[in-house]
């Protein structure tokens, strides 16, 4: 598949071949939606903790005899009906962890990327780089795409100032493209990949 490459000015200087089995695979919606529930529930803490009826303070006799007093027996204050008392079956420390296979990851991947393409929100540079951490080259380069929504810009390496650029974008993600996954890919519209990056992803996928 042949799409262009363009300049940060919005210049079409040539084109690429991109692979097929990556972006133009298949699309399985429901293998992206079990990939991005994993990741939402991998991401999961797992840390609530409520106090049960043998861990609350106090409550160790029984608060009054069982028969004779015309009252409902009680066998201590910390049960449930009281006030203080324990929580049942509150919730507990645990891990939310999903297993799934990384050939099932990518696959994923592939039918996020080829709905990408399909739509035009895929974005391939020459190059990205920034003279200096400005907000203004950024928002300039996205005007020039004509980029009209939120992005997700993929980078091969690390870059200060195209970095450092972004962060005041509130529609804009700077992603290194070895940590491209299913959740960022979802959540916004365009991607912008300079051909390094291209070459880390297919790499990667291939």
């Amino acid at each position: 598949m042949l799409v262009p490459i363009k300049n940060m000015a919005g210049e079409e200087v040539g084109q690429v071949e991109l692979a097929d089995t990556i972006f133009a695979a298949p699309v399985n919606k429901p293998l992206m939606h079990q990939a991005l529930v994993r990741q939402l529930a991998n991401a999961r803490l797992g840390t609530h903790k409520v106090k049960g009826r043998s861990e609350v303070a106090g409550g160790g006799r029984k608060p009054w005899k069982q028969k004779g007093t015309g009252r409902a027996r009680q066998g201590s204050t910390r049960a449930a009906q009281w006030r203080g008392g324990g929580i049942i079956f509150g919730p507990t420390p645990r891990s939310y962890e999903q297993a799934m296979p990384r050939k099932m990851r990518r696959a994923a991947l592939c039918s996020a990327l080829s709905v990408k393409v399909a739509d035009d929100k895929v974005l391939v540079l020459d190059e990205l780089t920034l003279a200096e951490p400005k907000t203004r080259l950024m928002r300039a380069m996205l005007q020039d795409l004509t980029v009209d929504s939120t992005a997700l810009i993929l980078m091969a390496d690390a870059n200060d100032n195209v970095e450092r650029s972004a962060n005041n974008l509130p529609d804009v993600k700077l992603l290194r493209a070895s940590y491209l996954n299913i959740r960022d890919l979802l959540n916004y519209d365009y991607v912008i990949i300079p051909q390094d990056a291209l070459d880390v992803i297919q790499g990667i996928l291939g």
